[in-house]
């Protein structure tokens, strides 16, 4: 098995609204400025991987033609996943620690404006018992604010000082799609107000992951992987504790992220209360710098936002200004899915 790492990470300026652009047309720079950064052509990609939702797109095999953007022509060895670009990573990931390639490109996009997001999401649900109900993702993420409040984990105000914080941090990320003084707003599902909530908008991002001295080859400071899992809660909320996360306490133990101090954590909390459930699951404590891009209440394109979490902290290793991130993405209501990694810099390689 190899040493993996994050050699290049890219990402769209995020908007409300690419009425302007295809999905292909908003890829495009992305693909092209992370490979510029490597030096790598399409060609010298041994193994692609995305990230993207039909449902989203509206259309069977949306990602086929994002592959126009890529280049599948000669041949290439390429991969699809249904979820977010953290997991298609995943699976490129463990291609490169097999040996079957030497660098991947990973990427993943989403458009929600066209649709009700908070309509289109409900489709993850139970198809039988919850589904036909159609509550939407706020709704359900307003339960979990409620069920925290209850047990005395959080406040109103203690969520909206977690907003804040998030969007003055993006006031330094020119990629937000919100930065800076956000008001709370009006309620939007009781206890969570406007400023508790994602914004809704579009965007994309893509890595490169090169295995061992390739990767010292391409990048300065490689963001080496020092650990990745994921692991999933049961799928009916009934029988969930919604204050707390076992699988993304089970997750971090299996990547390692116990075993050391951490210095940087980039959480896909796309609602205040969901990173007050974070927070206590992964034992982040006051030392530890959490969402310094603004994570995903600045912004929050859907089925690209668990990966720009993974970029971010590489890119702080990158340029120094971290030795060990910990990255995280969910998927589903309720932070049912959850995966963890933990990146380090050579300088902390044993």
């Amino acid at each position: 098995m190899r040493d993996v790492a994050i050699v290049a990470f890219a990402q769209t300026d995020h908007r409300r609204r690419t009425d302007d652009l295809s999905e292909v047309e908003m890829l495009m720079p992305v693909l092209h400025q992370v490979l510029d950064a490597t030096g790598l052509r399409a060609r010298d990609i041994g193994f692609t991987c995305s990230g993207s939702s039909d449902y989203l797109a509206g259309r069977a095999f949306s990602f086929t033609m994002a592959l126009d953007g890529v280049g599948a022509q000669p041949p290439i060895s390429e991969s699809h996943v249904e979820m977010d670009g953290a997991w298609a990573l995943y699976e490129a990931w463990v291609k490169l620690r097999t040996g079957e390639a030497d660098t991947a490109l990973v990427y993943s996009y989403g458009k929600s404006s066209p649709g009700e997001v908070r309509d289109v999401l409900t489709r993850q649900l139970d198809p039988y018992y919850v589904g036909p109900l159609w509550p939407d993702s706020v709704a359900l993420a307003a339960l979990q604010a409620q069920a925290l409040i209850d047990a005395g984990e959080t406040d109103e105000a203690a969520l909206a000082s977690i907003a804040a914080r998030n969007r003055t941090a993006a006031a330094d990320n020119p990629h937000a799609q919100l930065a800076g003084s956000v008001p709370a707003g009006d309620y939007v599902v009781r206890p969570l107000r406007t400023g508790d909530c994602p914004p809704v908008g579009d965007g994309a991002a893509a890595v490169v992951l090169a295995a061992g001295d390739t990767a010292r080859a391409l990048c300065t400071r490689p963001a080496w992987i020092r650990g990745i899992d994921h692991r999933i809660e049961a799928h009916s909320l009934g029988v969930r504790e919604l204050t707390d996360s076992p699988s993304a306490r089970l997750a971090a133990e299996r990547a390692g992220a116990f075993e050391r101090p951490i210095d940087t954590a980039e959480l896909h909390a796309p609602f205040t209360s969901q990173e007050v459930v974070l927070r206590k699951a992964l034992g982040l404590d006051d030392n530890v710098r959490v969402n310094p891009s603004g994570g995903a209440l600045a912004a929050n394109p859907v089925m690209a936002a668990g990966l720009i979490r993974l970029g971010e902290a590489a890119a702080r290793i990158h340029r120094g200004e971290s030795d060990r991130a910990l990255a995280h993405a969910t998927s589903g209501p309720c932070l049912q899915q959850n995966l963890v990694a933990v990146l380090e810099g050579e300088t902390t390689y044993v």
